[in-house]
């Protein structure tokens, strides 16, 4: 049969939105603390007391974490992935001897069956030795071939490949495409369906683990046909099938060891039988199994931030400036402050959201993507802070320490290896959109007819009735509650009150639901084009879980006589420095340079300030800002290198 043509699919803004919200999960069935703090009802009930892992998961999951801290100090060598960018084939193969690809795999097929809590523990650790190293664990589990047969393959499917996943084989999972990232409705890449078998042909970019992967997750397109609606669908693809080639293996600032690249189908044949779920529902495969694999970005941001305690505090109590330790200067000492008060911060919103993962009472996909969207952003800052804090050395490489004869500290590489966390699995711009959408889903629910155009006026006037009568109990409900009261959440007082500090999340909860209300009376339509309203929403609500989560944290810590007296103190510290931004954020809301910014853009765009560009030379290379990805036989060499 012939190859597909090279026309990519054309869709409007509001086809690509209307792909995009039929990925969606639709229901919420179960609570979501998330959900409710942007509703302006803060549901302390639903996190505390902190949910904790079953005893014989805490066993398990630490008798393997001892296995593999052992395995990461003695086998993976940092410096030398970092040199040589590449993970030796011998740690992958001591890897897959401890079971560490299988670590979220069940147990009746090989695998570890650890929790959520101990596989982003995993992950933490493993990060903390080498970033690549955990980007193809991560990779592999989080969003490869295991969780999407976990939640949706047939049991066949499970039986067929999760035994390979768990011992042998390396998955990758292949959405992005060269002219395709955020917005999926314009996937080029096809299946076409031919007897039994589908027949793939496309290009995908940035496939991590697809260098050396034995298995692959590929989202693409099936035509839509007489009775057969088709649309965008999952397949397990065997990686060393005829016809994929892996052209290039892309080289990044950071992440040397990763085995990232660009594949090829050319009339790669799959078997129907290798279909993940229905035709049309490769999108909503993808997001449901992304609602936990986020997770583990965050954990290993957790991983990052500790790093850069560890460092800061070696560092600044022997490096002396003006005749003491750098630590005791002010300036100094508030970044330490802040590493140390947000690492403890983020490993409370990782570990719960983990622990209600595992546990599957509540609905956490507001959580986990609050998790990423964070931990990514903190975790940045953290490592910057590292670099400015050892000065000059901080900018040096490790390798160039080492050389004359100082300790090899690679705190330049941890930045640049934690840049990418803010755009791998959905950019902060995307996630601030994604939450932006889940956080208002209540109100679009009851009155979204009112502000869509395509709508009759008879169904806006029944969206009107639905809206008032919600309205009618929700806004009175806004005006007061227990954070006035300044005897509520008083058992969170023991020496060091944090009670103050949940009072102000449930006050400020409030507070954000009026804000989003009026900006939604105000813009009714137009709001979804507010982006920089929305991303400073998502912002403020990921500020007051993570002040709702380290309270929490700081509480059970506490309970269990582990570091409680150390824990409020950073909880308090962390709440502090949190409030701080809240409040800036809030000013933010309404005053701001959004309209002007607008302005501006479209100046540059047309042209008006290309004066101001002028006196530098352009370093670029030649070629195309974007690749060509016509389907065809591939004409360049296969640099697919599985690990042996």
């Amino acid at each position: 049969m012939s190859a597909p043509t090279a026309k990519k699919p054309t869709v409007t803004e509001r086809e690509a939105r209307q792909v995009a919200e039929a990925a969606r999960e639709q229901d919420w069935r179960k609570p979501s603390f998330a959900k409710e703090l942007f509703l302006g009802r803060f549901r302390l009930d639903l996190i505390h007391p902190h949910p904790l892992p079953a005893d014989e998961d805490v066993r398990r999951g630490e008798e393997f974490l001892g296995r593999l801290h052992e395995f990461c100090e003695t086998k993976i060598d940092s410096a030398l992935i970092e040199r040589e960018a590449r993970i030796p084939d011998e740690v992958i193969a001591g890897l897959k001897e401890l079971g560490a690809l299988g670590m979220k795999i069940d147990t009746k097929y090989g695998g570890l069956g650890l929790t959520q809590v101990y596989y982003n523990r995993a992950l933490s650790l493993v990060g903390s030795a080498n970033p690549a190293v955990g980007a193809l664990l991560s990779a592999h589990q989080s969003i490869g071939v295991p969780q999407p047969l976990k939640i949706f393959g047939t049991q066949q499917q499970k039986d067929a490949f999760l035994p390979r996943c768990a011992r042998t084989d390396i998955s990758a999972f292949l959405l992005t495409e060269p002219d395709v990232g955020s917005d999926p409705a314009r996937l080029a890449t096809t299946a076409v369906p031919d007897g039994d078998d589908y027949v793939l042909d496309g290009v995908k970019l940035w496939t991590t683990n697809g260098v050396v992967a034995d298995l692959l997750v590929v989202m693409a397109r099936v035509p839509k046909t007489e009775g057969n609606k088709g649309g965008i669908t999952a397949f397990v693809v065997e990686a060393d099938s005829p016809g994929i080639t892996v052209e290039n293996r892309n080289a990044f600032m950071g992440l040397r060891g990763i085995e990232n690249g660009v594949t090829r189908f050319h009339q790669v044949r799959v078997p129907a039988a290798n279909r993940i779920g229905a035709e049309g529902a490769g999108l909503k495969i993808a997001l449901t199994t992304l609602n936990t694999g986020r997770l583990s970005l965050p954990a290993m941001c957790v991983g990052a931030g500790k790093w850069c305690l560890k460092i800061a505090r070696e560092w600044s109590s022997v490096r002396e400036q003006w005749g003491k330790p750098v630590a005791l200067h002010e300036a100094v000492g508030s970044k330490i402050s802040f590493i140390a008060a947000t690492t403890f911060a983020l490993e409370a919103v990782v570990d719960l959201s983990s622990q209600m993962a595992d546990e599957n009472r509540n609905d956490i996909r507001i959580e986990a993507a609050l998790a990423k969207l964070y931990g990514s952003e903190m975790a940045c800052l953290m490592a910057d802070e590292l670099v400015q804090i050892r000065g000059g050395r901080g900018f040096e490489t490790a390798e160039s320490l080492a050389a004359r004869g100082e300790r090899a500290v690679p705190a330049e590489q941890l930045l640049r290896d934690l840049r990418i966390n803010r755009i791998f699995e959905g950019s902060t711009e995307i996630m601030h959109l994604l939450i932006a959408r889940e956080a208002v889903d209540a109100h679009l629910s009851v009155a979204g007819d009112l502000i869509d155009p395509d709508k009759s006026l008879q169904d806006k006037a029944r969206a009107g009735a639905n809206a008032g009568v919600f309205y009618a109990k929700w806004l009175p409900k806004l005006v007061a509650g227990p954070g006035q009261l300044p005897t509520s959440y008083g058992d969170f007082r023991h020496g060091v009150d944090l009670a103050p500090h949940l009072r102000y999340v449930e006050r400020h909860s409030r507070k954000l639901a009026r804000s989003t209300f009026y900006a939604m009376s105000r813009w009714q339509g137009r709001m979804e084009t507010k982006q920089g309203f929305l991303g400073r929403v998502v912002d403020i609500g990921a500020e007051l879980f993570a002040m709702s989560a380290a309270c929490v944290r700081a509480e059970l810590l506490r309970r269990q006589g582990d570091h409680g007296r150390e824990a409020y103190l950073l909880a308090d510290a962390f709440c502090r420095q949190a409030r701080i931004r809240v409040d800036e954020l809030f000013n933010r809301l309404w005053s701001n340079t959004d309209d002007l910014d607008r302005k501006v853009v479209k100046g540059v765009l047309g042209g008006s300030f290309a004066w101001l560009e002028q006196g530098i030379v352009d370093p670029s290379g030649e070629g195309p800002w974007i690749a060509d990805a016509t389907p065809g036989p591939s004409q360049r060499d296969n640099v697919r290198r599985p690990f042996k």
